[in-house]
């Protein structure tokens, strides 16, 4: 099993931004690391203190075969000067991948986040 963990900003707290924005990390995830939602033991997302208007997992259920898959929501820690309208996953992967060959994805602004993985 290996931790896959991605980032993605919205430009404002509105349900369906969060939804889609949630809805395109995740197939990020997947297409870049070649994976289907059966390959996934469970997703935990978090969220900046300022996204209320809806839960990512909310979003994510929309995708084919995440009807299954075990999701999790909680709010990020509010930490002064951190990257505002934040939604983060980790997604616990069944796969023979090396640590090494796992592809994280960081989106829009949340880029800033890691980017020790640019390029």
């Amino acid at each position: 099993m290996r931790g896959i963990r991605g980032a993605i900003t919205v430009g404002r707290n509105d349900k369906e931004e969060i939804w889609q924005a949630a809805q395109e990390l995740v197939g990020e995830l997947l297409r870049t690391n070649d994976i289907t939602a059966n390959d996934i033991g469970a997703a935990i997302f978090s969220v900046t203190e300022d996204l209320t208007a809806a839960f990512p997992t909310a979003g994510v259920r929309r995708i084919a075969g995440f009807d299954l898959v075990p999701l999790f929501d909680a709010r990020q820690c509010a930490i002064e000067g951190s990257l505002p309208r934040c939604i983060r996953v980790l997604l616990l992967v069944n796969t023979d991948l090396a640590q090494s060959a796992i592809h994280h994805v960081y989106l829009r602004a949340a880029a800033n986040l890691r980017p020790d993985l640019e390029g």
